[in-house]
């Protein structure tokens, strides 16, 4: 930011405004700090503390807390304390899916205060999926009691390459995707910043908000399927690539001109629908059983699951895998591949299941919404998820 030397008071305001609203933020909230702790912790003088905390009020994002009974009999009249009103707006975290539409909501603080999820056919045209997008998004809204208005951001998280304005530059997992400006359209509905991202990549972040990478800040997440998808951390930043397509492991098949992710799980010679998780959960269990072709069929998808993650952890050497998305949830994965990644890789990571699940994806982009709301309040430090 280089040297403050008073020139730009506007400037100087926002900073000051931030430091005291980041530590009203981060107050234990049994433990509302008054204007002397607020001078304590943040080194400002208190007329500054003062000033900024009376325009934080004014701004709705600051309310005065009411003083607890004991200390007013104790005291008389007691010391004005504050507390930051998470409930001053609202955020929602929406994955788009193939066979799902689901979305979280939450509060300024990052609470999640409610959710909704409605189900949706794979071949669903581009239109009528994002009509189910937005009835789902008024369902809770209304079910919440939280106006349209009340909201500050929005994430949305979808299969994809995601360029920065949301337009999906590839996306072959949803119909009529490729091409679509998803942000733009979507904007249209919403009278806030909506922010999109690719799932894999949301899921990596949530992960490492709330999920199975909290203590680690070099991650891969890969979202495990017919065709698996990978989002990392560098750093503990999300690592998007040039154009958005890093982790696109799920095409590395092509680099030897193998079978095609829906040949490897068949059994009969005939491919697979790449979104036919029954079918390919049936694969599965006839392997399971001592079924000859399904268990060769699973040997190949787990050799190709492997290759594809091995590519991408002997490239970025991270501390940690966190394996997700539906075939995570198939037993006998997690364990060949801590074995055959202890094989190919010169460091082999931990490899861990998601602790969050299918809520991953939707997490992940709660937590871009969440990543723009602070990078506007509490702009010091990027986030997370900022796009460089």
């Amino acid at each position: 930011m280089g040297r403050l030397t008073g020139g730009d008071p506007s400037l100087l305001r926002r900073i000051n405004s931030a430091v005291v609203l980041h530590a009203l933020r981060t107050a234990a909230p049994a433990a509302s700090p008054t204007l002397t702790d607020l001078v304590k912790v943040t080194g400002l003088s208190r007329p500054t503390v003062e000033g900024v905390v009376e325009g934080l009020i004014d701004a709705g994002l600051v309310v005065e807390a009411a003083a607890e009974e004991g200390e007013a009999r104790r005291q008389g009249r007691p010391a004005r304390r504050f507390r930051f009103r998470r409930e001053a707006g609202h955020l929602l975290g929406i994955e788009i899916g193939p066979h799902r539409i689901a979305a979280l909501m939450a509060d300024l603080g990052g609470r999640v205060t409610g959710s909704a999820a409605q189900e949706i056919a794979a071949t669903a045209p581009a239109d009528e999926r994002l009509d189910v997008v937005l009835d789902t998004v008024s369902d809770l809204l209304r079910r919440s009691g939280v106006p349209r208005g009340q909201l500050r951001a929005v994430g949305v998280a979808t299969p994809g390459i995601v360029e920065a304005d949301g337009t999906v530059r590839l996306g072959t997992a949803l119909p009529g995707w490729t091409g679509l400006p998803l942000g733009e359209r979507l904007r249209r509905s919403f009278r806030c910043p909506v922010l999109v991202e690719n799932d894999a990549n949301a899921a990596a972040v949530a992960e490492h908000w709330k999920g199975a990478a909290t203590a680690s800040d070099d991650v891969v997440f890969v979202l495990a399927g017919l065709s698996p998808g990978a989002g990392s951390l560098i750093g503990g930043r999300l690592h998007r690539g040039y154009g958005g397509a890093a982790g696109e492991i799920g095409a590395l098949h092509l680099l030897g001109r193998e079978a095609t992710p829906e040949e490897v799980l068949s059994t009969t010679g005939e491919p697979l629908h790449p979104l036919d998780e029954a079918q390919v959960a049936r694969v599965f269990a006839l392997a399971r059983a001592g079924d000859e072709r399904a268990e060769a069929a699973v040997e190949r998808f787990m050799r190709r699951l492997v290759h594809d993650v091995a590519a991408l952890v002997l490239a970025l050497d991270p501390e940690l895998v966190v394996v997700g998305g539906w075939a995570a949830g198939l037993s006998g994965v997690l364990g060949p591949l801590r074995a055959e990644l202890a094989r190919y890789c010169l460091r082999p990571p931990q490899v861990v299941q998601s602790l969050l699940g299918e809520a991953a994806v939707a997490t992940g982009a709660l937590r871009l919404a969440l990543d723009h709301v602070e990078e506007q309040l509490f702009a010091v430090e990027s986030t997370v998820t900022a796009r460089r």
